[in-house]
């Protein structure tokens, strides 16, 4: 099976072929992702969050984006490894936005990288793909902006909101992102944008007229209940399940039924006697 990359990206778009992509952090969750047949890994800055019990994704660093990357790539096989740039990784300048892209690349092994913003940012997407690095953009509820819009809001409700929105699809398009993602954006204006660019249009809370999806892996697993997104669809009670093993585990501990003889192993008793003598 092929490796995913920007041109079989492009030919899904083409073809109607939607798009899968879901986020990781670590080596063995992107085995099994990877596996699963998802074609995008997203190593979000996000990790801030359910890896490392931030409050927001502001306090996370490009070393903390560099190591997680570098984990998840050596765990694909297949699927892309798109991997965040960080707040203030690339907002202080151009020069700044491309030697960081360098280094999620060089060092960070990923395939691709994300940032957020519209035509604000066009001269930073343009700069890194003239160094030949993948972008891909993203609009909508940014959540390095979380302060100055106000919290985790939805996005494009009014006219205005409408089509500043689209300006920015389209300057982030024209810039040379080979792919967008959009957060939390009504679905009629989603599918609109999706419609309207060349470019795949990947949703979260964005409904369904996008070329394709992606979510946190541990949301839809159930296994991060600090927030609770509307957009998010629990396919699996992985968290619970989780938790009832651990409690299992903590009841054998203490009852003495873990480990038992099949999970230990043995020794001659003559070889005990002799122990028993010298100690």
């Amino acid at each position: 099976m092929p490796k995913h990359t920007v041109l079989t990206l492009q030919e899904q778009k083409i073809h109607g072929q939607r798009i899968t992509m879901l986020t990781a952090y670590d080596y063995t969750m992107s085995k099994l992702l990877d596996s699963a047949g998802v074609e995008v890994l997203l190593v979000g800055d996000s990790l801030g969050m359910v890896m490392l019990g931030y409050e927001n994704t502001l306090a996370v660093t490009m070393e903390d984006m560099i190591h997680h990357s570098r984990a998840v790539a050596r765990g694909a096989a297949q699927a892309m490894v798109l991997t965040d740039m960080p707040f203030m990784s690339y907002h202080t300048s151009v020069q700044d936005a491309v030697y960081n892209a360098g280094r999620l690349i060089k060092e960070g092994q990923a395939h691709a990288v994300k940032l957020e913003g519209g035509a604000d940012f066009a001269e930073h997407i343009r700069a890194i793909v003239k160094a030949s690095i993948p972008v891909v953009g993203h609009l909508g509820l940014t959540p390095q902006s979380v302060h100055a819009l106000g919290g985790y809001k939805v996005q494009g409700r009014t006219a205005e909101a409408m089509h500043t929105l689209c300006a920015d699809a389209r300057a982030v398009e024209q810039a040379g992102a080979f792919a967008l993602v959009l957060e939390c954006v009504p679905a009629p204006l989603a599918a609109h944008i999706a419609r309207r660019l060349s470019i795949p249009v990947i949703g979260i809370g964005a409904g369904n007229g996008c070329d394709g999806q992606v979510l946190v892996v541990q949301d839809m697993l159930g296994m991060f209940a600090d927030v609770s997104p509307r957009f998010v669809r629990q396919f699996a009670p992985v968290g619970k399940h989780v938790g009832e093993a651990v409690r299992q585990y903590c009841a054998a501990v203490k009852d003495g039924t873990f480990p038992s003889d099949e999970h230990s192993w043995a020794l001659d008793a003559s070889l005990m006697q002799h122990l028993e003598e010298d100690f």
